[in-house]
């Protein structure tokens, strides 16, 4: 379980920068898409293991905040494969656009509500690493950083602004990964405990 925890938290987000250089014109398309598919997949592993490691240092945050990145997983899943089924039925920006609205509470509850859960999940679980103390505050800063910037490239599409944020974001889950090798986290996590019991 640990090894394949490290594997999708650096292999996830890096597959995510990938998909995101593969825009065209700001779309996924179909490589894009189905890199980006098979990214969440991996994320989702991820981050299930890195929240149960963490849960001993906040027991009730830790699940729910666990089912909040995974409904911001789902948005990325279906963001892609958006990308994907534009460019397989030759759809362009807007004309993807005007056939989601014809189905306005699905689209929402499939894409409108769970994208933006992604970034705002990322930016939740830097402020739950950095108040339990879980890594140090660069990691957790750097994360929030990737959050932010994370809506900022992708609602008008910026490329560069893009990069920045999935590079941020890349790095963060590479450092909380090799956390988990080192032990440091679970360390942490076994001082945070302490202190609340202690308490």
């Amino acid at each position: 379980m640990r090894g394949l925890t490290v594997f999708c938290l650096a292999a996830g987000p890096t597959g995510s920068l990938v998909a995101t250089t593969l825009w065209t014109d700001g779309r996924y398309g179909t490589a894009g898409g189905t890199v980006l598919v098979l990214a969440m997949t991996l994320w989702c592993f991820g981050l299930v293991g890195l929240m149960e490691r963490v849960r001993p240092a906040a027991p009730r945050i830790a699940p729910v905040l666990l089912l909040y990145l995974l409904f911001g997983v789902t948005g990325g899943m279906a963001f892609g494969f958006q990308g994907f089924f534009e460019a397989v039925f030759g759809a362009n920006a807007a004309e993807s656009l005007d056939a989601l609205a014809v189905h306005p509470l699905e689209s929402t509850l499939l894409l409108w509500i769970p994208g933006p859960m992604m970034p705002t999940g990322l930016l939740l679980l830097a402020i739950l690493l950095a108040w339990r103390r879980l890594v140090p505050l660069w990691t957790a800063g750097l994360l929030a950083l990737g959050g932010i910037a994370f809506p900022l490239s992708r609602i008008p599409r910026i490329d560069l602004v893009a990069y920045l944020a999935d590079g941020l974001i890349v790095i963060t889950f590479a450092a909380i990964a090799g956390f988990i090798v080192t032990g440091r986290l679970d360390r942490a996590v076994a001082a945070a405990a302490g202190r609340d019991h202690r308490a």
